[in-house]
């Protein structure tokens, strides 16, 4: 590793052999991050925590038995630089709310694929937004209940155009032979898109524009 370079500690906590060892695996291929621990149950991991600085927590809940929300507000005021990347087979649109309220904004589905493991570990070092596909629906259901969309930032009329073609799944080229333009001018609507919304992901991106009342009711992928 670069003596300059930053190492990333991790804790995992989590009771199935199959999703550590994964994690463990992957993890070991990035210099930058180190897994600090395996931790099983709550008590484990408050011990291990209060003994370690720890970077980031990538935790299953449902496996160490955690009240979602009182759990979690605790160690959030214990350890506020700590990071929490949470593991999931389901998420209901009632533990979602719960989990957002105590400032949880990266969640992951256990049958996510290498590199979206990898996007959403970079996301929480960097204390960036990250939610799986699956959260996302959950978010486009519970933004349809609002009367009012949030719109913080304006787009012009092809950037959000743009917007709704990359949450349509389209790449860059495919947008470019869609609207008759070049890559290079796709590529750089993308970027002042992604530098005027403050987003660094596709995830982000579709999140502010669900928000913004952008999209809705699409195909989109991550």
């Amino acid at each position: 590793m670069n003596m300059n370079q930053v190492e990333y500690k991790i804790v995992i906590g989590d009771t199935q052999f199959l999703v550590v060892e994964g994690l463990k695996s992957l993890l070991a291929n990035d210099e930058r991050l180190s897994v600090a621990g395996i931790v099983t149950t709550k008590d484990e991991l408050l011990n291990f925590l209060a003994r370690k600085p720890i970077q980031l927590l990538i935790i299953d809940l449902a496996s160490l038995d955690f009240d979602k929300s009182d759990d979690l507000q605790f160690i959030k005021l214990q350890f506020p630089q700590l990071s929490i990347l949470i593991l999931t087979n389901s998420i209901s649109k009632d533990e979602f709310t719960r989990l957002t309220k105590v400032g949880i904004k990266n969640i992951l589905y256990k049958t996510a694929e290498r590199d979206e493991i990898l996007s959403a570990i970079d996301s929480a070092i960097k204390g960036k937004k990250f939610y799986s596909g699956e959260v996302l629906d959950l978010i486009i259901e519970l933004g349809e209940n609002k009367s009012v969309m949030e719109v913080s930032v304006q787009l012009t009329i092809s950037e959000i155009e743009i917007v709704r073609l990359i949450a349509g799944g389209m790449t860059t080229k495919e947008i470019a032979k869609k609207k008759c333009i070049s890559f290079h001018t796709v590529n750089t609507h993308r970027k002042n898109i992604f530098r005027k919304l403050g987003v660094s992901n596709a995830s982000e991106l579709i999140i502010h524009a669900i928000k913004s009342g952008w999209i809705d009711n699409i195909e989109y992928y991550i």
